[in-house]
């Protein structure tokens, strides 16, 4: 890069760190601390072993 190149973004990097963005990217430590600990597949097997046992139950008191 040319030093005009360089000096462009340095001076974005400092505006932004100015205005209180956050101007690196952030870590992969902290984008895998905001993940759910349970994947989306196990969250949907979960509701549906749940809702399904209770529809199960309520079929069976309604029609028994």
């Amino acid at each position: 890069p040319t030093e005009f190149e360089r000096r462009q973004k340095n001076a974005k990097f400092a505006n932004a760190a100015r205005a209180g963005k956050k101007p690196t990217n952030p870590s992969r430590q902290e984008l895998l601390s905001k993940r759910s600990p349970v994947s989306l597949w196990t969250l949907g097997i979960i509701i549906f072993v749940i809702v399904g046992g209770v529809i199960f139950e309520l079929l069976r008191l309604i029609f028994a």
